[in-house]
């Protein structure tokens, strides 16, 4: 049986950039809808899932810091890439806090967004196991590799595709700090451009999402000069 192609949802105002992305991803297998705003963007969704949206900034009316937010808030968990003419990394940043998996600036190589595509469906894959129920669990927290679920004292967590990749690092390696550097290399793939900055604005978005006190976080906790680390046990304090 062939494996249907990931189904991608482009959503950006530029019809000649729409066409483009449109044809060229076809090409290379994937299933792609390409719409023009906010508003059709949720009109696509309700007729069909998108494993990926690729999402741009800039637009007239609902831009795309503000449709990423409020996919966010309806707890929505499908995989945004984001789009970006400015140049500013703080807008960089401020999409990766509002819970978006990779940036892309243009102009950009259509090539170069299918291998990001292709490094984020590989990070959203299963983790390859003998066990295909691969569980691990740290202090209240269960993480299950295979189903790319973390719950904690029972209850699921919602964590997006890049939370769950940072959780699932420091978990395997719980109780053994990870620099910042082993976090983008094990979590994101070592080809990810990502900078000490964004990891730690992904830490934050971890430790929010996990309910740890960003104050004196008990879970995640800050080893100075070195990284981060999941604590087995929750004693004791950090400082973010």
């Amino acid at each position: 049986m062939t494996a249907r192609p990931h189904r991608l949802l482009v959503v950006d105002d530029d019809p000649e950039l729409r066409s483009l992305l449109q044809r060229f991803l076809s090409e290379h297998g994937f299933s792609v809808r390409a719409v023009d705003s906010g508003k059709a963007m949720d009109v696509a969704l309700q007729r069909e899932p998108a494993d990926v949206i690729v999402l741009d900034l800039m637009m007239p009316g609902e831009d795309g810091l503000a449709i990423l937010r409020r996919l966010r808030a309806n707890g929505e968990q499908v995989p945004v890439i984001m789009l970006t003419a400015r140049g500013d990394p703080v807008d960089r940043v401020l999409g990766l806090e509002m819970g978006a998996d990779d940036y892309l600036g243009k102009p950009f190589l259509p090539r170069e967004l299918v291998a990001r595509i292709a490094a984020l469906l590989r990070r959203m894959a299963p983790a390859r196991s003998t066990n295909s129920d691969e569980t691990v669990v740290v202090g209240p927290f269960l993480i299950n590799f295979s189903a790319m679920a973390v719950s904690r004292d029972g209850t699921v967590l919602p964590l997006s595709s890049r939370e769950f990749a940072l959780m699932a690092a420091l978990a395997r390696s719980a109780g053994r700090p990870l620099s910042r550097a082993q976090l983008i290399d094990r979590a994101l793939g070592r080809d990810a451009e990502v900078t000490d900055r964004a990891i730690d604005v992904q830490v934050a978005r971890l430790r929010r999402a996990i309910g740890d006190d960003a104050g004196e976080p008990r879970f995640i906790r800050t080893v100075w000069g070195v990284g981060y680390v999941l604590a087995p046990e929750s004693g004791g304090t950090g400082q973010a």
